[in-house]
């Protein structure tokens, strides 16, 4: 009595009841796969992941004076997000995290138990940032970026011609440095073609950056980036006269400092007409 009892209970439920756990069962969502550099917490899912072929992120590396350092690295990035499996603490997935980067050869740069950690090894950083519930991780390697556009000397003078100066986002920095990478030849190129084929035009070269780090490193930065194109473009025959060099740090934005896009469009060098 008691088996056709169940089997009528059985008979009797719908179909997506009985069901329910193979449906149920959380998966990887679509397209995503574990970084092979790090393996995730053991009965975690990886809800959602992100692959740039370049991109950028500001890394805490310390502090100082109670304020925390920032490192901004561009180059390859890839995030990951895993919802990790009940009944697991912050601190279970902060010390799994920190032993894991040490075991793998990475230096811990900054942590903020349990809730953080940066580590390095060579040009990869890794960045964990941690709810116990949940964690993302983010795997940037940094690289120079292949320049794919660049402005043509017919532009930058139609811009010059309509408003007095041209925004020119095809001349590249290494990070935190006045080194010019040898992506910008091709932009320089275009602003030597314009002031040879305008020979009684003069330029100030303006440098600005972002809003990451203080005020005071960002205009001298921006002077030495103003300051090395100027050198660059003097070396290739232009009379020295015809240029000047300003920088002006962060406080000319265009864009909206508190996103990546808005920060990498407020680092840029301008030509204005003098």
């Amino acid at each position: 009595m008691k088996k056709l009892s169940l089997l009528a209970l059985a008979l009797l439920l719908p179909t997506s009841t009985l069901m329910l756990h193979a449906q149920d069962t959380p998966a990887d969502a679509e397209g995503c796969k574990d970084s092979p550099l790090v393996t995730r917490m053991q009965g975690s899912i990886l809800s959602n992941c992100d692959n740039k072929e370049y991109d950028q992120l500001d890394v805490k590396v310390g502090l100082k004076e109670n304020d925390v350092q920032m490192k901004h690295v561009e180059g390859e990035l890839h995030s990951y997000n895993y919802n990790t499996r009940d009944g697991v603490s912050e601190i279970q997935v902060f010390r799994n995290l920190e032993n894991a980067l040490r075991a793998g050869g990475f230096h811990i740069v900054y942590e903020e138990n349990p809730g953080y950690i940066s580590a390095s090894k060579g040009k990869t950083w890794i960045v964990f940032e941690n709810s116990g519930s949940y964690y993302y991780q983010t795997i940037i390697t940094e690289q120079q970026m292949v320049q794919e556009v660049t402005a043509d000397a017919s532009s930058l003078q139609d811009e010059i011609d309509k408003t007095g100066h041209v925004a020119v986002y095809g001349i590249l920095f290494d990070t935190g440095k006045a080194t010019l990478q040898d992506s910008s030849t091709a932009t320089l190129n275009e602003i030597l073609k314009l002031l040879q084929q305008n020979t009684d035009l003069k330029l100030r070269i303006e440098g600005h950056t972002d809003n990451v780090g203080s005020s005071a490193s960002n205009q001298i930065l921006s002077q030495k980036r103003a300051d090395t194109v100027r050198t660059w473009l003097v070396s290739q025959g232009v009379a020295a006269d015809r240029l000047t060099a300003k920088g002006y740090g962060d406080t000319k934005p265009v864009s909206d400092n508190s996103t990546d896009d808005g920060r990498a469009k407020n680092r840029r060098v301008e030509l204005a007409k003098q």
